[in-house]
């Protein structure tokens, strides 16, 4: 059997492992458009900073390869696929038969459209190489500010990592909040405060209509939407990602925003199944097929498709949305459904304080948890997701779910029995 993963991302990665559970001695062969073997995308604002060196992003041992016995194809781009000869065809024109392939392309930018872009000093901040363009740049001209363009993840962490270097950032978001796709307003109250505490400009309900340069053609002023001017030597678009699927067109594999999959991770064409940030899926809690771009879902994803293409009859269940990042030395963990529609049945449990600095929040329904929020203070995290995992019903949990000292000890004894199992442990 010849096994070909396009992608080399978390879930091409992870796929290769779910393959060798199945299969230890088929072929595999892992595409890559990048240079690299594979890296921790999450660390690049901590590259981006100084504090921590290229040598130490990688997210697996520099001997995965070998062991698992696959054949890595560096700066190479799938271009075409053939689904009639099994095939993917390479930029340089090299075809690479299958008899299961994978996708796990991840995503791309979503580029500006606006006059100026192409000045020089205008970054995007996914992938390695971009982010040492950047680093290089800053270097060579002696860059002082910088204007960030979006205010999710993305540019957050690009944020961080330019304050980390001692540059003065100002960052335009279009929505009336930073991270309103996974925070309340609360909690986005919170990190744009820390924003601004380390000097940072926080400008929202606005965006870059227009980069001038000077005469040497290196940016040099951004024009807002509403006509405020931004002096700056660099600009970097984080205005998100979509779906790295153009290269499948006429081909089929059907794509909405981004693969359509079965709960196999199988797409419409025979031998051929999708896992990352490229496809979409039903989420945990159901609901039409989305894109969920987080990297312990690409994991997952790649893990059971590796699993299923080498025989196995694994379902995928959905991914339970979470995000876990420090910002501005603040930790932060959001699970499931943070923000909620007002109605619908939900129920919110909230506790501040604000002398700590810290924030919860859990969203009900049905005495269940169906959301967790926590800033400044994630502790028994991973309690929480326990329970929405479980569905477990909170009933006389209720009172107790915010305590500080909230843990094991309260929660149903059948639960307690199935969270911690082992010798001497008595539940």
């Amino acid at each position: 059997m010849r096994y070909v993963i396009v992608g080399n991302g978390p879930a091409g990665t992870a796929a290769v492992e779910g393959i060798r559970e199945a299969d230890p001695k088929g072929r595999i062969t892992v595409i890559s458009d990048e240079g690299v073997m594979n890296y921790s995308k999450p660390l690049l604002s901590y590259l981006l900073a100084r504090k921590v060196k290229k040598n130490q992003l990688a997210h697996r041992p520099g001997d995965f390869y070998a062991r698992n016995g696959v054949e890595l194809l560096l700066k190479k781009k799938a271009v075409k696929l053939e689904t009639e000869q099994n095939r993917v065809v390479l930029s340089d024109g090299q075809s690479i038969p299958y008899d299961r392939l994978l996708i796990a392309t991840g995503g791309a930018p979503i580029p500006l459209k606006i006059p100026g872009k192409k000045t020089q000093g205008v970054f995007t901040f996914t992938r390695l190489e971009e982010a040492e363009e950047l680093i290089h740049y800053l270097g060579d001209h002696s860059v002082r500010e910088a204007l960030v363009v979006g205010g999710g993840l993305i540019g957050l962490k690009a944020t961080e990592g330019l304050l980390g270097r001692g540059i003065s950032v100002t960052l335009v978001e279009l929505a009336d909040r930073v991270l309103s796709a996974t925070f309340d307003r609360r909690a986005s109250e919170i990190i744009e405060g820390a924003l601004k505490k380390e000097g940072c400009r926080v400008f929202l309900k606005n965006t870059v209509a227009k980069i001038t340069g000077d005469r040497s053609g290196r940016v040099k002023e951004a024009v807002l939407r509403n006509q405020r001017k931004v002096a700056c030597q660099v600009v970097i678009e984080a205005v998100g990602v979509l779906p790295e699927v153009e290269w499948l067109k006429g081909t089929e594999v059907r794509c909405d925003r981004g693969i359509l999959v079965n709960e196999y991770l199988q797409t419409s064409a025979e031998r051929v199944f999708a896992a990352g940030d490229c496809c979409q899926t039903s989420g945990f809690f159901g609901g039409p097929p989305r894109v969920f771009p987080i990297w312990p879902s690409a994991v997952r994803q790649g893990k059971v498709a590796g699993f299923n293409m080498a025989g196995g009859k694994r379902k995928y269940d959905g991914p339970l949305v979470m995000n876990s990042v420090e910002l501005c030395g603040i930790p932060t963990i959001s699970v499931g459904l943070t923000d909620p529609q007002e109605g619908n049945g939900y129920e919110i449990v909230e506790s501040v304080n604000e002398k700590k600095g810290v924030y919860k929040k859990l969203v009900l329904r049905e005495d269940r948890i169906v959301g967790a929020l926590f800033v400044g203070d994630i502790s028994r995290a991973g309690v929480y997701t326990g329970l929405i995992k479980e569905a477990v019903k909170t009933g006389d949990l209720k009172p107790h779910l915010l305590k500080e000292n909230f843990g094991l000890i309260h929660l149903p004894k059948d639960y307690r029995k199935h969270y911690v199992t082992g010798e001497g442990i008595e539940v």
